[in-house]
């Protein structure tokens, strides 16, 4: 019997290796590391042209579809690409878009709830260390919008849904990926 999940994937694949070579290897590289995870959403990812939304791509650029609840990554002149799912937020009301840029990357971040998170869940503690159990995972860019971040999650269900406040989410292996890549100031597209 075949997995429909694995021949969505497969199918998606094999799809982009019609744009190139360096398309696909991205792909298979986000296929690999995710082995074993559900892809939520993975029939809506689409090619990007980086030339709509960016000048340049020498330093890299980020573009986060909150529809199709992905994220595409470019760097250099050799059009290195890249497309890792993500989670976006529960509602248009907590999505902002446009441009933005990244002002600073933290390995093992803390989190701070905001007042408006704490409202909608009286639940979160005040502060929470970096573990295990926080929010914001291994690794995390923070925008130059106050905050707004692409960061980790410990809880990989989120991914393929509504599910932050306001960030972008991604598998830890996977912001750790773009981490080790992304200098401060590259710009940054919420779409």
């Amino acid at each position: 019997m075949i997995n429909r999940r694995k021949l969505i994937l497969t199918s998606f694949c094999t799809g982009l290796s019609l744009f190139s070579y360096n398309r696909i290897l991205a792909q298979e590289a986000v296929k690999k590391t995710s082995s074993g995870k559900t892809l939520h959403n993975i029939s809506s990812y689409r090619y990007q042209k980086w030339e709509n939304h960016f000048k340049s791509i020498i330093d890299g650029a980020i573009l986060s579809d909150t529809k199709s609840k992905c994220l595409h990554f470019w760097i250099g002149k050799n059009n290195f690409y890249k497309i890792y799912p993500t989670s976006v937020p529960l509602t248009p009301e907590l999505t902002r878009t446009g441009y933005t840029k990244i002002i600073k990357k933290v390995v093992g971040p803390d989190w701070r709830p905001t007042e408006s998170m704490r409202k909608r869940d009286p639940q979160l503690p005040e502060y929470m260390p970096p573990g295990p159990d926080n929010p914001l995972g291994t690794h995390a860019l923070y925008l130059s919008w106050p905050n707004y971040r692409i960061h980790g999650t410990s809880d990989t269900r989120k991914i393929g849904r509504q599910s932050s406040s306001g960030c972008i989410g991604l598998y830890n292996e996977h912001i750790e990926e773009i981490f080790n890549l992304v200098k401060i100031g590259i710009p940054v597209r919420l779409i």
